[in-house]
């Protein structure tokens, strides 16, 4: 039985504004990143898969957070988001929150997420009751899980369940996370890759103020409305694959007041800017609204 661990965080920890800290990769960051989850999460390694590893972030409750405090000069530097994962799917509030703001995606990174049980250091397998974690991770090692006979208790992050596993030194608790979580927080892995499905990747978006076309730009994120008449969509469609342009990402959404009309996300794949210029162009005359997310590099797989 999944019972909610009554003794979770209550979302208020990394909110705030922060003292300015030191970038890295020579990228001139003098304001953490933000990003949802805690200390070890996985997007604290998406962040610093993307800037390096010693970037500083500021863990938000929420994506709403995110997005509100990588839209703040005196508090962020960028922001990261995870938008789909390979096994859920697309995470749609995200696109949401992303559409209705004023931030620029300037890149992308893919990370395998794999899953590991990590318990204090003195701590063995026979000592464990209870195993802390996300709900989503919990499902994710369900096969794993149910060959012991430990109580599941759900949390709101993965790393914070790590977190409260090494505050309260209790040989009998358990925690479902990631690496880095174990690293920070001194914990042993007691039994690595527990996840059912061994390829399962989630997609973060890299989130900025300012837009910028960095050098070898393959990709772009685009946001779409047409006039709904007959066939329209498959027009637009058609223009994309003339331009021998690789759809990548076809994402609706209801428009807010219509009669089930609808908008669309789009990410576009192509070998030059010349490629996306060209359909641009033909896109401006095509449709009733169009908008730019993002021109970046596609992301690489990342283990």
């Amino acid at each position: 039985m999944v019972k909610k661990d009554k003794k979770q965080g209550k979302g208020s920890e990394g909110q705030g504004t922060r003292k300015k800290g030191r970038g890295s990769r020579d990228e001139g960051l003098q304001l953490p990143v933000a990003i949802q989850g805690y200390e070890g999460s996985f997007h604290q390694v998406a962040a610093r898969s993307f800037f390096g590893k010693k970037v500083e972030i500021l863990p938000c409750a929420t994506f709403m957070d995110v997005i509100k405090h990588s839209s703040n000069p005196e508090v962020t530097s960028a922001g990261v988001m995870a938008i789909e994962n390979s096994l859920a799917g697309s995470i749609l509030p995200n696109y949401n929150l992303l559409q209705k703001s004023n931030l620029h995606v300037i890149g992308e990174v893919y990370l395998q997420i794999d899953q590991h049980l990590m318990v204090n250091p003195a701590v063995e397998l026979k000592d464990i009751k209870e195993v802390h974690s996300h709900p989503m991770a919990l499902q994710q090692c369900l096969t794993y899980l149910k060959e012991h006979p430990w109580k599941l208790i759900e949390t709101e992050d993965t790393a914070l369940s790590a977190k409260h596993v090494q505050q309260r030194k209790s040989k009998h608790v358990a925690a479902i996370a990631g690496k880095l979580a174990a690293e920070l927080f001194g914990l042993k892995i007691i039994a690595p890759n527990i996840h059912d499905v061994k390829n399962n990747y989630t997609r973060f978006l890299i989130l900025s103020r300012t837009a910028s076309i960095p050098e070898g730009a393959n990709k772009a994120s685009i946001n779409f409305h047409t006039d709904h008449a007959k066939g329209r969509l498959s027009e637009v469609l058609t223009l994309i694959a003339k331009e021998d342009i690789n759809l990548s990402k076809l994402q609706s959404f209801p428009l807010a007041g219509s009669q089930f009309k609808y908008g669309f996300h789009a990410d576009l794949e192509f070998d030059h800017l010349d490629q996306w210029k060209a359909v641009m162009k033909k896109l401006e005359k095509n449709t009733a609204f169009l908008k730019t997310l993002g021109i970046y590099k596609k992301g690489k797989f990342n283990k």
